[in-house]
């Protein structure tokens, strides 16, 4: 959004077209369980700095639909077809949930999450960048060390609809990959492993 375009945000909170917008947003993320819709009316609201509760709400909706269309997914031995707006918004709930997850400290939440994002997602440069994130977690690098160390996050282009996936590394992809090999292999194995499991079930 450039400068040209500021947003006069106390005349959007009063103007009742915008209000109205709002509440129809919200009633059609409810009743088609829209995660992108979510997406936009937390985006919105964050715009308009809504009260916490208002965006954790939001947020928590976009999640809870994610892992259920995520069990789902798995369950069908689909994959994501990130040209669908409805899925693309889907792997990037769960992606950032992943990133939250890793923030936390909580390793095992977060490998597996990367994990099944590289096995869900059919475009090769996202796959090979959720493999990277897994290894990094496998290989004992904590989150501050990931960010600063591995992620290339200056060359994120905002204006790049994958850009809140961190596909940019320091390094080249198959160097990070060669060099996590031992990672990479135990991700592979562990992936292998809940596919025959799944077939079990």
């Amino acid at each position: 959004m450039n400068h040209e375009e500021e947003i006069d945000l106390e005349a959007l909170k009063r103007d009742p077209e915008f209000q109205e917008n709002m509440k129809l947003l919200e009633r059609e993320m409810k009743e088609q369980r829209s995660i992108a819709k979510g997406y936009q009316l937390l985006d919105a609201k964050l715009l308009m700095e809504a009260p916490e509760e208002e965006i954790n709400e939001i947020f928590t909706f976009i999640v809870n639909e994610a892992f259920d269309r995520l069990a789902q997914i798995l369950s069908e031995e689909r994959k994501f077809d990130m040209s669908d707006p409805e899925q693309w918004a889907t792997a990037r709930a769960i992606y950032e949930h992943g990133i939250q997850r890793y923030s936390e400290g909580d390793v095992k939440g977060a490998k597996e999450i990367f994990l099944i994002l590289y096995y869900l997602i059919t475009e090769e440069e996202l796959r090979e960048a959720m493999m990277i994130h897994a290894a990094a977690v496998m290989a004992g690098h904590d989150f501050d060390s990931f960010i600063e160390n591995l992620a290339d996050v200056k060359s994120i282009d905002p204006n790049d609809a994958t850009a809140f996936f961190i596909t940019s590394f320091a390094q080249p992809n198959d160097i990070l990959l060669q060099m996590f090999a031992k990672e990479v292999q135990e991700g592979e194995a562990l992936l292998k492993q809940m596919e025959e499991n799944s077939k079990k079930n």
